[in-house]
């Protein structure tokens, strides 16, 4: 109760700055304080503030992902599908079109 109390009056002394302190009353008095900055949606006023900037993620970075996951994946199934037709649980049959 006291510390839903305290985080109360901070905030309402600190107002809408969007800084955030976590375990003050934990760590002894001697040790630096670390304040995480979080991101604040509306100004004190009340209004909205505007959109961050997006950061693109790259057609480099997406084939640096894509490319490795794609290659594993394709010796996976095809490792599957070798121990699958050597047990004989699925083995392709072959057409014959010779009629």
């Amino acid at each position: 109760m006291s510390t839903a109390v305290l985080r109360l009056s901070r905030n309402l002394v600190s107002g809408n700055t969007g800084v955030v302190s976590r375990n003050i009353v934990l760590k002894p008095p001697n040790t630096a304080r670390l304040n995480q900055c979080r991101n604040v949606v509306s100004t004190a006023n009340g209004g909205v503030q505007p959109k961050p900037d997006k950061i693109s993620f790259g057609l480099l970075r997406m084939t640096a992902v894509v490319i490795p996951f794609l290659y594993v994946g394709t010796l996976i199934s095809k490792n599957f599908a070798a121990l699958l037709e050597e047990h004989d649980i699925f083995v392709p049959e072959d057409d014959d079109d010779d009629d």
